[in-house]
């Protein structure tokens, strides 16, 4: 029996490149309206040339979904449906996912951007292994092969019985809306199975500062999910806080401290008198939590900055109750020195000593020393 190979092509990936729509969501018509020609099949042939001569049957969706391609690259190829809407949509690419994970393929070669990665994982999650073939304007996510020649590649070793690992690599993606107004919005969403072949596939992007901010986004949205009601949170000073205050919406302190509770603020720029009446007493039913990030190049989370976090107020918080942000080019400018702490009480100082975990990305945390060196 022949190789199962899946097939799922977004014909529409990539359309809006080359018009300067800055991506294919929902801009289709205007992308051919203003001269966009489709590519998605052209990459896509590209990719199954490293598999010519080999005992292959590819699976697909009809015409510009996988069989077209397929056919003209001369392989066997078996529909097992068609697109409901024309041109497809996201619901098609979900469709043809899942009918491909029924029909028992062994790996699934799709061709699109990060929208169609999203699709990919909400269809099928970690059920069978996947390669992406790049098509789209935005390629974030690890999961595309370098080149639709290198996705092929990968492929082609999967089928030669070649010992390739599969590993969970993450499916990421911006706000198109957002990034036609000139704002980077990026966040992840979930990780896909993955054939690890490295000279193949791409890394998830991560340098420069562009993603710096997106890495900023992806720690506040992070946040904004695991903020419970009435929860009163002291927000500390910084430009990692301020990330969070901006996906509220709210207005922030950069070099003070606020308070948030239900998605609204509470108070501005607090005095240290201030938060202990807000959450100093733990017998007055008030739930509190801290979320604070590190000094830049020094480490400190308590004592620069942020003095208004009293001895009393963070005995009766806890450390168990406070979010540490930050990203991980950050943690790593402090060359493995611990996080610092300068209270103004130096028992209070030893007993914060240990491990705590630093939220670093979207549901990515790291395990972090903190506590001063002994001298």
């Amino acid at each position: 029996m022949g190789f199962k190979l899946g097939l799922i092509v977004n014909p529409l990936a990539g359309l809006g490149g080359s018009v300067a729509l800055k991506g294919s969501d929902n801009v289709a018509k205007e992308a051919l309206v203003r001269g966009a020609v489709p590519r998605a099949n052209e990459r896509c042939q590209i990719a199954l040339q490293a598999l010519q001569g080999m005992d292959v049957e590819v699976f697909c969706w009809a015409k510009d979904m996988g069989e077209d391609c397929a056919r003209n690259a001369g392989f066997k190829v078996k529909v097992l449906g068609k697109a409901v809407n024309q041109p497809s949509t996201a619901q098609d690419t979900l469709d043809a996912a899942q009918g491909l994970v029924a029909a028992g393929v062994s790996v699934i070669m799709f061709v699109g951007g990060d929208g169609t990665a999203r699709d990919m994982l909400e269809a099928i999650g970690d059920q069978v292994p996947v390669v992406g073939v790049p098509a789209g304007v935005k390629i974030h996510s690890g999961v595309y092969g370098i080149t639709p020649k290198a996705a092929g590649q990968v492929v082609a070793q999967l089928m030669q019985g070649d010992l390739v690992s599969l590993r969970s690599h993450e499916v990421r993606d911006i706000d198109e809306v957002a990034f036609r107004e000139g704002k980077v919005r990026s966040r992840y969403y979930g990780e896909l199975l993955v054939p690890e072949a490295h000279q193949y596939m791409q890394a998830t992007k991560s340098s420069g500062v562009e993603v710096e901010e997106l890495v900023l986004h992806d720690i506040a949205e992070f946040m904004l999910e695991n903020m419970h009601d009435d929860v009163r949170y002291i927000m500390g000073s910084g430009s990692t806080v301020a990330a969070v205050m901006s996906v509220l919406g709210l207005e922030n302190t950069l070099l003070g401290v606020d308070v948030v509770e239900n998605g609204e603020l509470l108070a501005a720029d607090v005095t240290a008198q201030q938060l202990l009446e807000l959450c100093g007493d733990p017998e007055d039913g008030k739930k509190c939590e801290m979320v604070l990030t590190l000094i830049g190049g020094q480490g400190h989370v308590f004592g620069r900055g942020n003095q208004q976090l009293s001895p009393q107020l963070i005995r009766s918080i806890g450390l168990d109750k406070v979010h540490i942000l930050a990203t991980k080019t950050k943690l790593k400018a402090l060359n493995n020195q611990p996080l610092l702490v300068d209270t103004g009480d130096p028992d209070l100082d030893e007993e914060l000593q240990g491990v705590v975990p630093v939220i670093c990305g979207f549901n990515d945390h790291v395990l972090y020393p903190i506590g001063n060196p002994h001298v």
